[in-house]
């Protein structure tokens, strides 16, 4: 079929040119629209040898029946269950051979199912997707399975108290229209639905004349264009139901007050504003973007001491948007003077306008960063299924055009539109305790659940032989390393597929060794104080200076870069600033030394830390480093002079690493780099931050209430004798694609989700340090479900020990490995974050290579004997949060 495709490419390609494809623009966009409809986009992206499919479907919650909110969120889930002509498992097999991402995402007017994968794998990834348009089986049975696992997600969200409220609000700003409710759907709802119904929305409105393929990456044009015409282009077009109205009514002014497990509180003040398909939707974006502004009012409140932190946001549905501006209180706190101060700034933006000096800062961000969507193959792919299917517009230039197009003017009067004091729903988050830790009996129950043979998938033809060879990919990487005289290691790598800059830096610190007795908290104060600005520049200047350059920057322990090529130098010079000379001002220690300690106060006293802390307590040795945490009265005990020190004392040449990424010379980039940060000196010797060795832990569990909880969140860890330069790390991570990786295909998936429904989602993971090593477990689940998921955890790890995994489950799980490779190269931020980490860890830049080698060569034995000989089944401690199990 591939061979047929690739004959046939050239003449196919002219055929729908002469249709309707063309070039957009530039040579590297191809556009059809196949004669059943199906729009198309092939967007060329040469950064990785990695490609990314997005099929996007005009239908979401909007279009659901009466009463039936879920509807289209379920069909998402059941399109991961197989179709006529590709079962449940070959489609999981599939996926996880592919390595990358495979998911979908329902909103209120697009339904998205995507693909990231190695370009190789582009054929299978279309033909997969055109299965999925013609029909995808909506079997009783496996409904009543999925339904479970859906539910478990219902249950998830509405744990969390944000999205309650999130909910509320929605019904306030869009009532008596399909907005006023989320994509998610209810428990009671989906109780009632039937396969029958899910089979009719699919069949209504999963048609090619109701979809935008999108498909960007390192692919042939030609070829990809063939492939989709191959796959697609004989399924039928549909005639499409009709599309319901949207009438908004006035909104009515409301405060909702909800009680949240958060360490800190939040008051939210929201607003209608215009959606993506509005004229009005580029001043949106401005007047979201110059209110979000570090420059603007509502941030500034998270600077005076006003709040904890202060923002702005903006969410856009097709026909409506919301606007949100947000205050964050410490627990304990009022909230009453936060909110005033949210009114009277959007009351001062309604009355005399936003700064136009804010609205062009916001302008240049918003352009500047479509130019850095293409520092990502998917980032690159979702710019254009949002320009095409989300906004309405021929392309993202089309949404440049628009906000280019943006004047003060047009901003102020969005702003006198939506800002109307009665038209506004108001929030208030009060955290409240749920209550201390208390030890469980166990969890574990007596279950005994009966596993089924491991049985190996056969894949159709047009896919076994995508996964047939394994072989290590050939990295696209070649990154130039330097030392500087002053000991910081710099790491470039030479990008040109946009014209931008990526930085990202880190200073190996570690303040649970480095902090001084009772000064737990210093490193989160310091860090507070760098947006204060320079010794040179106040914050506001040192803003307007990024602004000026539509560049972002972030300095402390942990500080990047995002800047036009063209301003690297300048950029570079900002960054450094902040970095080596932060202002540390007096006025500023004071107001963030009490943020900090207001946070702290209801951190240490939230479910979340409550849980995390126990866990620590459980795993590790009394008086171990790991357990230090900071306490209000340490903060408050800490002064300015102490702060200092430990900056001098933690922040030295010799333990960061910087990377560049990005359209630069390695010359031109080190010469920089030296002209900025070179003349940084460190004293004394270099600090070991490394955590020492520890014991093996013993079993035990806990429980820690959550009132906001109905949904528990568990967890299952244990040390273990490995760290991340042993050998056996290899084998481990082998068998824990095996186990818990591959999504769709891992066993702990296939058992607790698919064939039990007992939750929503699991993931395993190891986290190795140089000295000591952890192994995790974490699920989410109803409390009548935990005893049961975790039996069924403890039951695969054992098998993991008593048998050699299938020959099939070790080729997949080392095709998911070797796949990798080249998935982690695809942005910026994976290569830059790659790189970094690498370095931080002392490790060879190839380590991934070297890595894949080490898989292809591992045999089903020697995973089995590294699980044995490393993993205690019996001994985990258990940790669940939320209601009692």
């Amino acid at each position: 079929m591939k061979h047929r495709v690739v004959q046939l490419a050239t003449a196919i390609a002219l055929a729908l040119t002469a249709g309707g494809a063309a070039a957009q623009g530039m040579q590297d966009v191809t556009r059809a629209t196949l004669d059943n409809g199906l729009r198309v986009v092939i967007v060329r992206d040469t950064l990785a040898p990695v490609v990314a499919t997005e099929i996007n479907y005009l239908a979401g919650s909007d279009d659901v029946p009466a009463g039936f909110p879920g509807t289209a969120h379920a069909v998402e889930h059941m399109m991961f269950r197989g179709s006529p002509g590709l079962s449940k498992d070959q489609l999981a097999a599939i996926a996880a051979n592919m390595g990358g991402a495979f998911n979908a995402d329902t909103t209120q007017g697009v339904t998205q199912y995507y693909f990231v994968a190695p370009a190789q794998d582009l054929d299978v990834a279309l033909h997969v997707q055109s299965l999925r348009m013609r029909g995808a089986d909506m079997d009783p049975a496996a409904w009543a399975k999925e339904r479970g696992a859906i539910e478990q997600e219902v249950s998830r969200d509405l744990s969390n108290p944000s999205y309650k409220f999130y909910e509320q609000l929605q019904a306030q700003l869009f009532e008596g229209t399909p907005y006023a409710h989320t994509p998610l759907g209810t428990r009671d709802s989906f109780d009632k639905t039937t396969a029958a119904m899910l089979k009719q929305f699919h069949d209504s409105w999963y048609a090619p004349n109701n979809a935008i393929l999108v498909i960007a990456g390192d692919v042939d044009p030609a070829a990809t264009l063939a492939t989709v015409k191959a796959d697609f282009g004989d399924i039928a077009r549909k005639d499409l139901p009709a599309r319901p109205a949207f009438a908004f009514r006035p909104v009515q002014a409301k405060t909702v007050k909800m009680p949240t497990d958060s360490p800190y509180g939040s008051v939210y003040l929201g607003y209608r504003m215009p959606g993506t398909l509005s004229k009005d939707y580029a001043a949106a974006t401005v007047l979201a973007s110059a209110l979000a502004s570090q420059r603007a009012a509502l941030f500034g409140m998270g600077m005076d001491g006003t709040a904890l932190f202060g923002g702005f946001f903006g969410q856009f549905m097709p026909q409506a948007g919301m606007g949100m501006a947000v205050g964050i209180f410490p627990k304990g706190g009022n909230p009453q003077p936060i909110l005033a101060k949210m009114q009277s700034i959007l009351a001062e933006a309604a009355s005399k306008g936003i700064d136009p000096a804010l609205v062009e800062a916001a302008k240049r961000k918003a352009i500047a960063a479509l130019e850095f969507k293409k520092n990502s193959v998917d980032g690159l792919a979702n710019a254009w299924s949002g320009a095409l299917a989300f906004q309405g517009l021929d392309s993202p230039d089309a949404m440049k055009q628009a906000i280019e197009a943006v004047t003060p003017d047009a901003v102020n009067a969005l702003a006198r539109a939506s800002f109307d004091p009665a038209h506004a729903v108001a929030a208030i988050l009060t955290p409240e305790s749920s209550g201390k830790p208390v030890a469980g009996k166990g969890f574990g129950g007596a279950e005994s659940f009966a596993s089924s043979p491991d049985k190996p998938v056969l894949l159709p033809d047009w896919a076994a032989h995508a996964f047939d060879q394994l072989s290590v990919p050939r990295s696209t990487l070649s990154p130039v390393k330097t030392t500087l005289p002053n000991g910081l290691t710099l790491i470039v790598q030479p990008e040109s597929i946009s014209d931008t800059v990526e930085v990202f830096g880190q200073i190996r610190t570690n303040e649970d060794l480095q902090a001084a007795k009772n000064q737990e908290g210093v490193a989160d104060v310091l860090g507070g104080l760098f947006p204060f600005g320079t010794t040179h520049l106040n914050r506001l200047r040192y803003q307007q200076a990024l602004d000026a350059i539509s560049a972002q920057a972030h300095a402390g322990a942990r500080f990047s870069l995002a800047v036009p090529s063209e301003h690297f130098a300048e950029g570079m010079k900002l960054l450094a600033d902040n970095e080596l000379h932060p202002a540390l001002p007096e006025q500023a220690f004071a107001v963030v030394q009490r943020q900090v300690a207001g946070m702290v106060a209801g951190q240490i006293q939230s479910p979340d830390f409550l849980a995390r802390y126990g866990m620590d307590k459980a795993l590790l040795p009394a008086g171990d480093p790991g357990l230090r945490f900071a306490k209000p009265l340490n903060v408050m005990r800490l002064t300015l002079n102490r702060v200092e020190r430990y900056y001098q004392q933690t922040f030295r040449p010799d333990m960061t690493t910087i990377v560049i990424v990005g359209k630069v010379d390695p010359a031109q980039a080190q010469s920089v780099v030296e002209q900025t940060f070179g003349g940084w000196k460190a004293s004394g010797p270099r600090p070991d931050v490394d955590y020492a060795a520890v014991p093996a832990n013993k079993r035990s569990q806990f429980h820690v209430p959550d009132a906001s909880a109905s949904q528990d969140s568990v967890q299952l860890s244990q040390t273990i004798d490995v760290t991340r330069d042993d050998p056996a790390r290899y084998a481990l991570n082998l068998g824990n694609q095996v186990l818990g990786g591959g999504f769709y295909a891992s066993r702990l998936y296939r058992d607790l989700r698919d064939k039990s429904g007992l939750v929503y989602n699991v993931s395993s993971s190891f986290n190795l340090d140089k000295h000591r090593g952890t192994y995790s477990v974490s699920y989410g689940s109803d409390p009548d479900k935990v005893a049961a998921a975790r039996a069924m955890v403890i039951r695969d790890l054992k098998q993991m020990q008593s048998e050699p995994v299938s020959s099939s489950d070790l080729k997949r799980a080392k095709g998911i490995l070797l796949r990798q490779i080249p998935l982690s190269e695809s942005s910026f931020g994976g290569i830059g974050g790659q790189l970094l980490q690498l370095s931080i860890d002392g490790k060879p830049l190839d380590a991934m290579t070297i890595a894949g080698q080490h898989y292809l060569q591992l045999t089903a034995p020697q995973v089995q004997q590294a699980f044995a000989k490393h993993i205690r089944p019996d001994d985990f401690v258990t940790v669940v949060k939320g209601p009692m199990p």
